[in-house]
């Protein structure tokens, strides 16, 4: 009965809402739509994806919500995450300047020092391989719009054509994720 409530108030599940999306699916001729937040809105953007599509959970409709991105983009913010956090042991209330109130001002030979040992911890992380990433789905049944996706995919870009086979194979149920884990490093960019 609770999750009955819940999908009574989701308006992810909603008939309405559902078929609006539909009809813009229909009307971009793809299985689904970008969701226009401020990183989509950067035309260089080519790792990451958040989009919405129509697929059925416990046998209804409803809309899911996906963030799809590359494992190498999930590799880099993993450990960056874990670096920043060796960067707070040593700089006890060390916040990136993209964390930081716009008040707050950081010591310069602080911002450096905390720069140089980031940079420091990410090349020893990704020189040991210490963080190790595979394909991976996540789902949020208690999304405050139908149900989130966080899609981590073996692949080099996440487009169109990534979106659109990703989602046929989650809707016809064949989808099937790599196993194999991986490590990546940033000089690899670089290489190409």
């Amino acid at each position: 009965m609770i999750y009955q409530n819940y999908l009574n108030m989701n308006a992810g599940f909603d008939a309405a809402e559902i078929a609006q999306l539909k009809a813009e699916c229909k009307e971009e001729n793809q299985s689904f739509v970008y969701v226009e937040d401020e990183f989509e809105m950067d035309d260089a953007n080519d790792e990451h994806a958040h989009v919405q599509f129509v697929g059925v959970h416990n046998g209804a409709e409803v809309i899911y919500d996906a963030l799809i991105y590359t494992l190498r983009l999930h590799h880099m913010a993993l450990v960056y995450d874990q670096a920043l956090e060796k960067v707070q042991k040593h700089i006890p209330g060390y916040l990136p300047p993209d964390e930081r109130p716009l008040e707050a001002e950081m010591d310069p030979e602080t911002e450096e020092e905390a720069e140089l040992l980031l940079s420091e911890f990410i090349e020893e992380m990704e020189e040991n391989e210490e963080v190790k990433v595979k394909e991976h789905i996540e789902v949020d049944t208690e999304f405050d719009f139908g149900i989130g996706l966080e899609v981590g995919l073996n692949r080099e870009q996440i487009g169109d054509r990534e979106i659109s086979e990703f989602i046929a194979r989650f809707n016809n149920g064949t989808l099937e994720l790599d196993q194999q884990v991986y490590s990546f490093h940033t000089d690899e960019e670089d290489e190409e």
